[in-house]
């Protein structure tokens, strides 16, 4: 994100308050040998170990953070906002703690009446670091602050959409991480397309279910941010929560697939709190559930699948 808002003409700085080595790595190598090797940085995108110097003079403040981390660092940068400052976030998920959607926990450190916005939709790091065609959606609560996010980010390789609706847009990036926990194992158990395709269309069924109850609009689930970010992450291999999958249905654990993959996989804290979430709404998730049962429970994969096609017959048209 910060590559892109500079590519088209802004003024970025990068800073974080975990990993600073990696941020005065960055400062010397100006790009990212870590994760995104070979981007160089523009020029007008310089990394800042020091946060507080990093923010200072800024008005709009992008949070790039796993959802564990979200009130944590909204707390350390809070005293460092402006007067005018607006702030937005990339995060995806529920807060585990509280089952408290990033927008939720954003009102509660900074205000409910502070501008926010949450950026997402199906973008992977890697290619919208490489500068492939891509699109996303920005959901806020103030107009303008969209508009503007919207137009500063986009180019003619980069097209961002806007809502009005953080609630839809937080659920879909929250839930579709857990689904392509259950597609990458569906896959690395062999079960085919079929199989895939039908895990994708129900997990989408369950994901709205959830987003209307928390009162999202069901047609933003039809979009970017609910079915397009579901499709991506459940079929491609640059997705951390299907490359999960797949080592969980070749027998690792799951401490042994995320050494493997050496990023946060965010969909094994995601389908807890969704699991948690759902219950506490009487909201019925049954692939959701049979992920969460084999991450937490133990349950086989093998043994999950088969209970998933053991459920009751009922009409496509039910949505409980």
């Amino acid at each position: 994100m910060a590559l892109q808002f500079a590519r088209v003409g802004c003024d970025v700085r990068l800073g974080g308050v975990v990993e600073l080595d990696l941020l005065e790595a960055m400062v010397d190598d100006r790009e990212n040998k870590r994760y995104l090797p070979d981007v160089p940085f523009p020029d007008n995108l310089t990394a800042y170990p020091d946060i507080e110097a990093c923010l200072k003079g800024a008005r709009d403040v992008l949070v790039v953070v796993p959802s564990h981390g979200l009130r944590d660092t909204l707390t350390t940068i809070k005293p460092l906002l402006g007067p005018d400052s607006r702030v937005c976030w990339a995060t995806k998920g529920f807060e585990l703690s509280t089952g408290k959607l990033p927008h939720q926990v954003a009102a509660e450190v900074l205000g409910p009446d502070f501008p926010v916005a949450v950026l997402s939709g199906p973008t992977f790091a890697k290619e919208v670091g490489a500068g492939l065609p891509t699109a996303m959606t920005i959901a806020s609560n103030d107009d303008d602050f969209a508009r503007t996010l919207a137009v500063a980010i986009s180019s003619n390789n980069f097209r961002a959409y806007t809502s009005d609706d953080i609630i839809g847009v937080e659920v879909g990036g929250a839930v579709k991480n857990a689904l392509a926990i259950g597609a990458g194992m569906s896959d690395g158990l062999g079960f085919g397309a079929n199989t895939r395709i039908a895990l994708i269309n129900r997990g989408l069924v369950e994901l709205m279910r959830l987003g209307v109850a928390l009162g999202a609009k069901k047609e933003t689930f039809m979009g970017l941010a609910g079915m397009g970010d579901l499709v991506l992450t459940c079929t491609d291999n640059l997705s951390r929560n299907r490359r999960m999958g797949l080592a969980l249905a070749a027998g690792k654990s799951v401490e042994e697939a995320q050494e493997e993959i050496q990023q946060v996989v965010e969909g094994v804290k995601a389908a807890k709190a969704v699991h948690d979430v759902a219950e506490r709404l009487g909201i019925e998730m049954p692939i959701v559930n049979q992920v969460y049962r084999i991450l937490y429970e133990g349950v086989a994969p093998r043994e999950a699948v088969e209970a998933l096609m053991r459920r009751e017959l009922k009409p496509e048209s039910e949505q409980q």
